[in-house]
């Protein structure tokens, strides 16, 4: 755990250190700040209750990511203590384990439309990558432990914040008051307290944080599971991510390195019961019948997990000196691949604005500033997440849905979408997690600019 006295101050605590939490703190660490006495490196702690080397983190699972194109931009654009060239940030330390997505197929299962986007015809390098949440979690881990070494040694430079992680450690109790925002921390049992100007909720959608502040959300269940697992395909997957949707709810293949295809499969608690109970022969039986041979016979699956799907949104992303971000502010439906997007967007936008402050010289502890700061993330953010819920709530209810007509309705859909360009062209902005609506703007991060 770091070491810091019980009366310290940090600019900055996160609590979470998930997949969130730990880019948040990675973004603000790789700020150049030019460091003199008005530019100081901010002080953040981040407080993470799982020890980072377990299974029990719930971020660092055999899930994967679908990071769109826009995401790899923010990562890039996040420079890296550990990159020596320094130009592909911390881009650079994922881009080994991701496995490019050039195409998206999207069908209806049993009906004739098809949508195809393409890399190509959207201009960019990849449309987006799919990367396994352990690798992301080990490479944000190993960019933060060498930051605090940096920062424990005095050898500071000009990084843009020093962190000081406590780890496993739990929050306990939380008060605010004009000047900054105390907290309690149980680290190895053993009690602490420290404050911060800001707090950061990064604890995903059971969040602590809300719990201690009385911040309700809306919880909508959508009766479904995703069952999650990996398989080898016989046919190479050529950087094609399938998204097929069946009367049972979508089912996506995803290309993933070492020829191997992230399924994503939306059941019914009851179907995704009797599969998961099945064995491996059996599955991969069942899965190749739902989605064909177009990647030729499964060979091999690897082990499978269950997940409940819900639209949650926290009744406010701001409350005084707190501010929520990822999945604890918002968690919606994997359909379209949009949740841990959409929690990037978050911390690229509350990174700008913290760091614009900082250089300025702004003092957070007046209640006054941190309250402006904050409302303005809150409304710059609103409209790209209450799109991004509108859109993946759409889709789910069209595209799980059984009705004849509706069927109809969608292919022909499908079909339209794929032969008039300038609505293609806005699926897959959106998809890339470019478009921010109207209203809405693209961070610095996302257009390719440092902090």
């Amino acid at each position: 755990a770091g070491g810091c006295m019980a009366d310290e101050l940090y600019d900055l605590i996160i609590i979470g250190g998930g997949l969130a939490g730990a880019s948040f703190a990675c973004a603000l660490k790789n700020t150049k700040l030019n460091n003199t006495e008005s530019h100081r490196p901010l002080k953040v702690a981040v407080v993470e209750a799982y020890a980072l080397d377990t299974e029990a983190q719930p971020s660092y699972d055999d899930r994967t990511v679908a990071l769109s194109y826009g995401s790899s931009c923010i990562f890039q654009n996040m420079g890296s203590s550990l990159n020596d060239s320094n130009d592909r940030g911390v881009w650079g330390l994922l881009e080994p384990y991701a496995q490019a997505i050039d195409t998206i197929h999207i069908s209806d299962r049993g009906h004739f439309g098809v949508t195809r986007l393409t890399r190509e015809q959207e201009g960019v390098e990849a449309l987006g990558y799919v990367l396994e949440n352990r690798a992301i979690g080990q490479q944000l881990y190993a960019e933060l432990e060498h930051t605090s070494r940096d920062a424990s040694s005095g050898a500071s430079g000009d990084i843009g914040a020093e962190i000081t992680l406590f780890c496993p450690a739990s929050l306990v109790s939380l008060h605010q008051d004009d000047r900054q925002v105390d907290i309690e921390i149980s680290v190895d049992g053993v009690s602490k307290q420290i404050s911060g100007k800001i707090l950061v909720a990064a604890d995903g959608n059971n969040s602590q944080v809300m719990k201690l502040l009385n911040i309700g959300s809306n919880r909508q269940s959508y009766d479904q599971v995703a069952l999650i697992t990996n398989v080898t395909p016989g046919k190479r997957h050529n950087n094609v991510a399938y998204e097929r949707f069946t009367d049972s709810g979508p089912l996506a293949f995803l290309p993933m390195t070492q020829k191997r295809c992230s399924v994503v499969w939306t059941l019914s608690p009851e179907q995704a019961d009797y599969l998961y109970a099945m064995d491996d022969a059996e599955f991969m039986a069942q899965l190749q019948q739902r989605f064909g041979f177009r990647l030729g016979q499964i060979k091999k699956v690897g082990s499978r997990h269950i997940y409940p799907l819900f639209l949650q949104s926290a009744s406010q992303i701001v409350h005084g000196r707190v501010a929520l971000i990822g999945n604890a502010a918002h968690s919606v439906h994997p359909v379209a691949g949009q949740g841990f997007n959409l929690a990037l967007r978050d911390i690229a936008l509350l990174a700008e604005l913290l760091v614009d402050s900082h250089r300025q010289g702004e003092d957070l502890g007046q209640l006054e500033e941190a309250q402006i700061l904050l409302q303005q993330y809150a409304s710059l953010r609103e409209q790209d997440i209450n799109r991004v819920y509108r859109f993946t709530d759409a889709l789910v209810k069209t595209f799980s849905n059984a009705f004849a007509p509706l069927a109809h309705l969608r292919s022909a859909s499908l079909f339209l979408i794929d032969i008039i360009p300038d609505i293609k062209h806005r699926l897959a902005t959106q998809s890339m997690g470019l478009d921010m609506g109207r209203g809405g703007r693209l961070t610095r991060l996302n257009r390719g600019l440092r902090l």
